[in-house]
């Protein structure tokens, strides 16, 4: 599934064995964070073992998107995990900074978050 809208903002769904990523591209902020809680819901409902929301090539994450993603945190555990692929002043840096590092677990790189969950 991939979507596109006026913001600048890009999601791609896709399965990797039993682990669904959720690839962000874009702008993640109170216009587009819906379409990122819409994603993740729907990646949940095909009963993966782990949903990796990858915002490697997000530009800029507002207060709205990290809301999502502690939102989707709470929802989907224990049962599937949530992780985060976050690099960088515009994604990594702000997770940090507000303490969702603390909460979700966060990767430098995709095959590091696949590396983890598949061990």
């Amino acid at each position: 599934m991939t979507s596109q809208d006026p913001a600048n903002c890009t999601v791609e769904e896709r399965r990797v064995g039993d682990i669904t990523v959720v690839a962000v591209t874009g702008t993640v902020d109170m216009l587009t964070a819906p379409k990122l809680e819409d994603a993740i819901g729907s990646a949940a409902k095909s009963e993966p073992s782990a949903v990796v929301v990858d915002l490697s090539a997000v530009d800029f994450l507002a207060s709205a998107g990290m809301g999502v993603l502690v939102a989707a945190h709470g929802e989907l555990a224990p049962a599937v995990r949530l992780v985060v692929v976050a690099d960088g002043p515009a994604t990594s840096r702000p997770l940090k900074l507000v303490g969702i590092a603390d909460v979700v677990d966060l990767f430098a790189t995709l095959d590091e978050a696949l590396s983890s969950l598949k061990t």
